[in-house]
C-alpha cells in the first residue's frame, strides 16, 4: 500500500499554507502528524485522526482540549484504502471547504505517485524481460513464450530486429510502431521486433523520412531473437566507426566488417588511439573511408581543398604510423576505427 512520506507530507502543507490562512496537519495510517504548520507536532499522535481513520468519516472536534484543537480532520482514500488524514485548525465551519480542497489535491499527488511507480515497475519488468531474451540461447520454455506473448511475440515465429538510436517518440512517427513490440534498451537505444509478413525495410524508410536524427541498424531474420540483435548490434557499431553519415545500415551489407571489429590483435595499440587529441584527422579519416578513398568526394564532404586534404593525410600517417592513401595500411586503420566500437 502507498505510504505518503514526511517530505511529501511537509511540502503539500508548506504549499497549501501558502493560500490558506489556517495551519494544516497531515497524519500517515496511523495517525501520526507526518506534516504540519506547527513543526513542534510533527511526530505526535493526532487523536482526531487516529478516528477519523478508524470510522472512515470526517472527525470534526468542537471544543479545544489539552491534545485537539477545533477544526476538521478527513481521511485521505485511494481506492479502498485509507491512507492518511488531512488536518485543518480553526472553527469547523470555517475550515471545512478548505478541507475538501486540501484532501482533493492530496488524493490527486498520491494517485499520481502510485501511477508513476506502476508505470515504473512495468517498464522495469519490460526492460528485465527484453535483457533475458538477448542472452536466452536454446529453445524457449513454455513460461517465457507465455510472457513474450504478453508484449504481442511469437516465439514461434523467426523475428528480425531494428536497432534505433536517436528515435524520438514524441514524433507523430512513432504511431508506426503501435503494431510491433518495441522495448528500450538504454535511454537512446530502442528495440523494435518485427515478425510475419511486416516488412522490417518499409518501416525503417518510415521512419527515416520522418525522423532526420535516427538511425537504424537491421539484422537478419532469425529463430533466436539474440541473433538478429548481436546482428544489429554490430552493424550499428560499423555505421558509428565508419559510416557517420549513413542513417540506415544492414548487417547483411557489413558481415564482413562486423567479423573484422571481433578480430583481436593482441594487446597492440590502437594506432587510431594517437588520434583522440586531433578530432579533425579523426573526422577526416572516417570521411575518407566513407568515400572509399575517393580524395576528390571526401574533400567536397569535409568542404576542404584537397591541399587540405592531403596535409591531414600526411598528419594522420605521421600520428598512427599507417598511411590511408596506403590500401593495406588504410586496412588496418579500419580494424582500428571498427574496435574502437566493438
Amino acid at each position: 500500500m502507498f505510504q505518503l512520506s514526511e517530505k511529501q507530507a511537509q511540502e503539500i502543507v508548506d504549499k497549501m499554507m501558502q493560500d490558506i490562512p489556517y495551519n494544516i496537519n497531515i497524519m500517515n495510517d496511523r495517525g501520526v502528524i507526518i506534516g504540519s504548520g506547527n513543526r513542534e507536532r510533527i511526530g505526535t499522535v493526532h487523536d482526531a485522526a487516529v478516528r477519523a481513520l478508524a470510522t472512515g468519516r470526517m472527525v470534526e472536534v468542537l471544543e479545544e482540549g489539552k491534545f485537539e484543537k477545533k477544526g476538521t480532520n478527513e481521511p485521505i482514500v485511494i481506492g479502498d484504502k485509507r491512507v492518511g488524514v488531512i488536518g485543518i485548525s480553526g472553527e469547523p465551519d470555517e475550515v471545512r471547504p478548505f478541507c475538501n480542497i486540501v484532501r482533493t489535491t492530496v488524493s490527486l499527488l498520491v494517485e499520481q505517485k502510485t501511477t508513476l511507480e506502476t508505470l515504473a515497475h512495468e517498464e522495469n519488468r519490460r526492460s528485465a524481460f527484453i535483457r533475458m531474451l538477448l542472452e536466452h540461447r536454446g529453445a524457449y520454455t513454455q513460461k517465457i513464450r507465455k510472457e513474450a506473448a504478453g508484449y504481442g511475440l511469437d516465439l514461434a515465429l523467426r523475428t528480425q530486429v531494428l536497432y534505433l538510436t536517436g528515435f524520438e517518440a514524441e514524433k507523430d512517427t512513432s504511431a508506426l510502431l503501435l503494431r510491433f513490440p518495441v522495448f528500450r534498451l538504454e535511454e537512446d537505444v530502442h528495440l523494435v521486433l518485427i515478425q510475419g509478413e511486416a516488412s522490417a525495410e518499409k518501416l525503417a524508410e518510415s521512419l527515416l523520412h520522418g525522423q532526420p536524427r535516427i538511425r537504424i541498424a537491421i539484422g537478419r531474420q532469425e529463430e533466436w531473437i539474440a541473433d538478429s540483435f548481436l546482428q544489429a548490434r554490430s552493424a550499428q557499431h560499423v555505421q558509428a566507426a565508419l559510416k557517420p553519415s549513413a542513417n540506415l545500415i544492414r548487417f547483411r551489407e557489413v558481415s564482413f566488417l562486423a567479423g573484422l571489429a571481433q578480430v583481436d590483435m593482441g594487446t597492440r595499440l590502437r594506432a587510431t588511439a594517437k588520434l583522440a587529441d586531433h578530432p579533425d584527422l579523426l573526422d577526416t579519416l572516417r570521411i575518407f573511408v566513407e568515400q572509399d578513398g575517393s580524395m576528390s568526394e571526401t574533400a567536397e564532404r569535409l568542404a576542404i581543398h584537397r591541399n587540405t586534404l592531403q596535409y591531414r593525410l600526411k598528419r594522420i600517417a605521421e600520428l598512427t604510423g599507417r598511411d590511408p592513401r596506403k590500401v593495406l595500411e588504410l586496412f588496418q586503420l579500419v580494424h582500428d576505427l571498427l574496435a574502437e566500437y566493438r
